[in-house]
């Protein structure tokens, strides 16, 4: 897989800055003006993208009461059906292009995850610069057969995804000729505990399938994110919203925009204090050497006196001979008189 994958006017690898991206998802509370204030939030706090969904509820599922479509797997949803649920949750296909232009008009790359063909034909209309497949999303081999000919970036989430389930989505990008590839690091938990994260996983995931890597995170606060960016991430996706008290599909797991920004910031740290691999000095820690040890003259000595552990001492600062000398001093004499606070040199031992 590729490297270095180019998303809009962005390049995404292991020596440019993370590409953070705010997920609106459902947090728009069905109101257009909404949406654009969460992307103006988004902006605001330091995201490079905005992310939102395409389907229709009749593209996703069925309008269907039947067991199999009702949600009772403890999560946040329970009580309803997948139908009820989406029509809660979908963004109007209607609003798609113009929140695109706004986002583009505030310098915010916009994309989406679609969940259906369809609605990869309506994303292509649009051009967007990079598809997202969401973790339940990576088993559907038709659509990502179907993205991977456009040629553009694809980021994977793995949240549902068995091992067998990545290698066959990473085999079916290859056949159509596609290494634009990022996988994410995913636990499909709403909100997500921390240690149902693996987050180790991440640096794995990058040897193994030998892509660009990252996460997409369901914890609350930003601690995880930024453990992923230390261990290699370079996207890190977070859902935000206006106000967490405003409700919604996804509001209980997503980040209000004072708590995104102070991710962005605290991931901008972590970028410049991870650096590079070196032993190399700086210019101020090579200054500070001098307040490291050294052996100095601890007594007045008069010339012929022998050294011992009390007139030679290892101490600050770092201007006289090396301490590994100091058995090799002891028991010697000294050429000359010298007074306490000599730093010890050859010339003064016989």
């Amino acid at each position: 897989m590729n490297k270095e994958i180019k998303i809009g006017d962005r390049i995404i690898g292991e020596d440019t800055p993370v590409f953070i991206i705010a997920e609106m998802s459902a947090n728009h509370l069905m109101d257009y003006d909404r949406a654009v204030a969460v992307m103006k939030a988004a902006k605001e706090a330091g995201a490079d993208a905005i992310k939102i969904q395409t389907y229709k509820p009749d593209t996703i599922t069925l309008d269907c009461d039947a067991p199999d479509f009702q949600i009772t797997q403890g999560t946040i949803w329970d009580g309803t059906t997948l139908h009820k649920l989406y029509e809660e949750a979908y963004t109007p296909w209607e609003w798609q292009p113009k929140l695109q232009k706004e986002a583009q008009d505030m310098g915010l790359i916009f994309f989406s995850s679609p969940f259906d063909l369809t609605s990869v034909d309506f994303l292509e209309e649009m051009d967007i610069p990079v598809y997202k497949i969401a973790s339940f999303e990576i088993n559907d081999i038709p659509m990502i057969k179907k993205i991977a000919k456009l040629g553009k970036p694809i980021i994977f989430s793995t949240g549902i995804a068995h091992m067998a389930d990545i290698e066959l989505a990473l085999k079916t990008c290859k056949e159509e000729g596609n290494e634009n590839v990022i996988l994410l690091k995913c636990t499909s938990s709403y909100p997500c505990p921390y240690e149902d994260m693996n987050l180790r996983t991440i640096t794995n995931m990058k040897d193994t399938f030998d892509c660009v890597v990252g996460v997409s995170d369901h914890s609350m606060g930003s601690a995880a994110a930024g453990a992923a960016v230390a261990l290699g991430a370079r996207v890190v996706e977070k859902h935000l919203t206006l106000s967490r008290a405003d409700g919604g599909a996804d509001s209980a797991f997503s980040m209000e925009p004072q708590e995104f920004k102070e991710m962005v910031d605290n991931i901008r740290i972590i970028e410049k204090a991870l650096g590079k691999v070196t032993y190399e000095l700086t210019e101020k820690q090579a200054r500070e050497r001098e307040h490291s040890r050294s052996l100095y003259v601890a007594k007045d000595m008069k010339a012929g006196e022998v050294f011992t552990p009390e007139n030679v001492k290892s101490v600050r600062p770092a201007f006289g001979l090396h301490t590994k000398h100091y058995e090799e001093i002891l028991g010697r004499k000294v050429t000359k008189d010298v007074s306490m606070g000599t730093p010890m040199s050859w010339n003064l031992v016989e």
